[in-house]
This record gives C-alpha cells, structure tokens and sequence, in this order.
C-alpha cells in the first residue's frame, strides 16, 4: 500500500489492520490480529542496523590489520638496525647524534608506512570502483578518508619505529665498530 505522505501512512495502516481483522472474523477482544503489517520504517530499521554492523566490523578490521601492521613494521626496523649495526657506529664516529640517528629511523619507519598507506588507499579505490561498476550504483570518492587512511599509516610508523630508532641511538659506536 502506498500513502502520499507519513501522516496517511498511520491512518492508512489502521485501515488495513481494521480491514484485515475483519475478514479474518477477529473482534476487538482478541488481542492476536494472526497476521503482521511492516511498514518501510521496518526495513530502514534493518538496513540501518545491517550498515552500522557492517561498519562495525570493518573498523575491528582495520584495528587489527592496523596493530599487526605496525607490530610488522617495528620488527622490520629491528632487524634493519641489527643489520647496519656497523654503518650506525661509523656515523656516530664521524660526529652524528642519537638525536640524527633516532630521526633517521624514525623517517624510514614512516616512509614504509606512508608508502604502504598510498598503495592501500589506492587498492581500496580500485576495489570500490569495480564493485560500483559490477553493481551500477555511483563511485562516491572522499578524498578525506585517502588523507586520513595515510595519515594513520604513518602515524602507526611513527609508534612502531619509536623503539628501533631508540636502540640504534643508543648503540655504542666502539660496540657497533666491532660488529660483525
């Protein structure tokens, strides 16, 4: 049934309560009608609740890939620092700070993850533009949520290179010199 506004809606569906009632032989005593009426405001409900779920889900997702990225990262830059172990004695011999090699570190963790964010922005635009192409509904790009996307990699390449960068600033340069 349809009603021309929202206002007639209400009346329209106690009409056809009060007419589907009848056929069926129920009084007004009888407090089971035998039959349901769903209104539109029934499945907006659903499709609300469906969507909020969904997006629920997806920010767990993104949570999660987010700690084992960066849990990724942070070892990576780890071993990194194990591995040029010599090169970081020679700079602190040469006169380089904790201060520079901490920054140093700290640069490259950002750049893999700033790196990393541009490539998923990127995969995640792709991905929508073929499902709104498979499915015919309007690609809606929000060049703000690519700006945030980016921004949070590296901001997880700053937590996550906080400690590798530490260690390599505090290495000792003799220590680091007789490396292997």
């Amino acid at each position: 049934i349809q009603s021309q506004n929202a206002q007639q809606l209400e009346g329209a569906e106690d009409q056809v309560r009060a007419i589907m009632r009848n056929r069926r032989g129920k009084t007004f005593r009888d407090t089971d009608d035998g039959f349901a009426l769903e209104t539109e405001d029934v499945f907006l409900n659903l499709y609300s609740s469906a969507t909020s779920n969904i997006y629920l889900v997806t920010i767990g997702v993104a949570a999660i890939s987010l700690v084992v990225g960066g849990i990724v990262v942070m070892n990576i830059m780890l071993v990194s620092v194990t591995e040029r172990t010599k090169e970081i004695g020679i700079r602190k011999a040469v006169g380089a700070r904790q201060k520079d090699i901490r920054t140093q570190f700290l640069i490259e963790a950002v750049m893999v993850t700033a790196i990393g964010g541009v490539f998923g922005v990127l995969t995640g635009f792709g991905v929508a533009w073929l499902i709104a192409l498979l499915i015919g509904f309007p690609l809606l790009v929000s060049i703000g949520s690519a700006v945030l996307g980016v921004t949070v990699s590296s901001i997880v390449g700053v937590i996550s290179g906080l400690w590798p960068a530490w260690r390599a600033a505090k290495l000792d340069p003799i220590e680091a010199l007789r490396a292997e």
